[in-house]
């Protein structure tokens, strides 16, 4: 073999050495955590009490635009927001000519759900519980199948506009509206 073709050859064997070594890092954009706060979207459900208005204390459900409409308060885009800061805004427009003082509580009474294909016993949609990991995910699909790689899965997860995808750990946290997708193992 030439010189020339033996170094591009070595150099071709250690990039690709180094591909199949190094994991694949998890993007920014998906890098959660337990304690984040967590931001609202189409498909939740809010229970929000304003104390002493009976008539305006409900459950709203967020509508595929990202907002609900709440009497006296009209239609309050709250997609992207934590559950304060839709209670700071509902209070802000309602002491807008409306009440004095209101104290609101705004709580998740449902999260959306989120989904597991794959090799999974049993894929689909289930509903999310807070603080699950992608383990409790598989766990909640009835487990793995034989064929099911155990080391890792793949995360699908809209943030904004952007789809991310990820192969992450199974102790990773997942979000509501999250896919994951556990492969197959191959050998």
């Amino acid at each position: 073999m030439k010189p020339g073709r033996l170094s591009s050859a070595l150099a071709l064997a250690a990039a690709l050495a180094g591909c199949a070594s190094s994991p694949r890092a998890v993007p920014p954009p998906l890098a959660a955590q337990f304690d984040e706060p967590y931001k609202l979207a189409s498909g939740d459900k809010l229970k929000i009490n304003v104390f002493g208005q009976q008539n305006l204390s409900s459950s709203y459900a967020i509508e595929p635009d990202g907002s609900i409409a709440m009497p006296l308060v009209g239609r309050l885009k709250v997609s992207g927001q934590t559950s304060d800061q839709v209670r700071s805004g509902i209070e802000s427009r309602l002491k807008n000519g409306y009440l004095r003082d209101p104290n609101v509580s705004v709580e998740i009474e449902a999260y959306r759900p989120f989904f597991i294909l794959g090799e999974v016993t049993l894929a689909g949609q289930y509903p999310y519980i807070a603080g699950m990991t992608a383990q409790n995910a598989v766990a909640i699909a009835n487990g793995f199948t034989p064929r099911a790689d155990q080391k890792k899965v793949e995360l699908t997860r809209r943030i904004g506009d952007r789809v991310y995808k990820a192969d992450v750990p199974l102790t990773y946290p997942i979000r509501p509206g999250d896919t994951i997708t556990v492969p197959e193992r191959w050998f």
